[in-house]
């Protein structure tokens, strides 16, 4: 018998508002978000997403959008979805949720994205001190591959992937993330550098009500302005997935997460139509609305069983990915070595970050000498 189409548990309309959608959307972690939809395991369903900033970056030549980009919104994300097993019962605390990726594209009538380079003042990005401004570059999708306007004669194929992935956090779990995130962000900034130059963005991004979407709980309510100051920002992979940020996590992979509630209470967004190992540009994956069809296991008891704890408690486990075997066939590359010297030529001692640094910037200077400017190679390396 061949297999039922996917059913569709998070429908999204492109032209409405994050807050419009028929379900409800949300952009923090927290335990009591709750479910918009269960979902039985060995179900193939279907969830689509906005775009991370939920369509407020347009279609246009110009980066206005994201030289004022307000970060609070950050991400806004399908579900939480309830997982349970063939007799109804929730995935519990300790389950692992092993989520498999069976399909995944654009939005049908949406097949664009863009990839920024942040204002220095409004986040920045790895070299800000080289390209301060902010700029963007639109692209349009043909099936595989992607080309932009603004980057002319560029033309590759992408793997598309989702940034974000999580399962929602006990209290417990919660509190770690904020305690530890508040030491870090009351860190005197002034005396941190990132390869030599002062940090830019905030350290940590610490609970913040303003533009806080949380799903079914009503704006204003009591319990909305209680979730809004205690809920983690989604900027930040942790224990739980999150921001995870993989560019190979495509078709055919699978993610074991850990369950910290009942249900585990799965999310995802942030559509990749392509993007590099890392984000140079801290928007430098190509962004877009678009869909994951998926299918749940719960592997009872798989967190003591699978997952070593890294820290003090048995929450301070990561998940496991599991990559496919889709990816985009090359026969040639060229590699560009980086050393632990900066620009100004100072030694510094085994600098992974002044290393990889140097080997983007050797890439965007030798790419550069072929007719395009040097922030639209960089556009173009941040996908590579």
């Amino acid at each position: 018998m061949a297999p039922l189409t996917p059913r569709l548990v998070v429908p999204i309309d492109v032209k409405k508002q994050p807050w419009e959608q028929k379900v409800p959307l949300h952009n923090r972690w927290h335990p009591d978000i709750p479910p918009v939809a269960d979902v039985t395991e060995g179900e193939l369903f279907r969830v689509e997403m906005v775009d991370w900033s939920g369509g407020r970056v347009r279609d246009d030549n110009s980066a206005d959008d994201m030289k004022s980009m307000d970060f609070t919104i950050a991400h806004y994300l399908s579900g939480p979805l309830r997982i349970v097993d063939s007799e109804g019962v929730p995935a519990s605390p300790g389950d692992l949720l092993a989520v498999e990726i069976c399909n995944l594209g654009p939005l049908p009538g949406d097949e664009w994205g863009y990839t920024a380079i942040l204002e220095r003042e409004n986040g920045g990005g790895f070299l800000t001190d080289h390209f301060p401004s902010a700029r963007k570059a639109i692209w349009y999708f043909e099936g595989i591959y992607a080309y932009s306007p603004q980057i002319p004669g560029v033309r590759f194929p992408g793997l598309t992937h989702p940034g974000v992935v999580g399962t929602a956090p006990s209290v417990e779990l919660l509190n770690i993330w904020n305690e530890r995130e508040k030491r870090l962000a009351e860190t005197n900034q002034e005396t941190l550098q990132l390869c030599e130059v002062l940090h830019q963005r905030p350290l940590a991004h610490l609970p913040n009500p303003e533009n806080c979407l949380l799903g079914k709980i009503q704006e204003g309510t009591a319990e909305w302005h209680k979730i809004a100051n205690e809920a983690a920002r989604t900027i930040a992979g942790r224990e739980n997935g999150g921001n995870c940020d993989i560019k190979n996590l495509s078709r055919g992979s699978k993610v074991y997460l850990p369950v910290f509630v009942e249900g585990g209470n799965l999310s995802t967004g942030d559509m990749h139509f392509s993007q590099g190992d890392g984000e140079i540009s801290l928007c430098g994956a190509i962004e877009m609305s678009g869909f994951l069809e998926l299918k749940c296991e719960i592997i009872r008891g798989g967190m003591k069983e699978y997952l070593t704890p890294v820290g003090p408690t048995p929450l301070h486990v990561n998940p496991i990915f599991e990559i496919g075997s889709v990816e985009p066939r090359f026969s040639e590359w060229l590699v560009f070595e980086g050393i632990s010297v900066d620009e100004s030529g100072k030694q510094h001692f085994l600098d992974a970050s002044v290393s990889y640094k140097r080997a983007v910037l050797n890439a965007i200077e030798y790419l550069s000498r072929f007719g395009y400017s040097k922030e639209q190679v960089g556009s173009r390396v941040a996908n590579c």
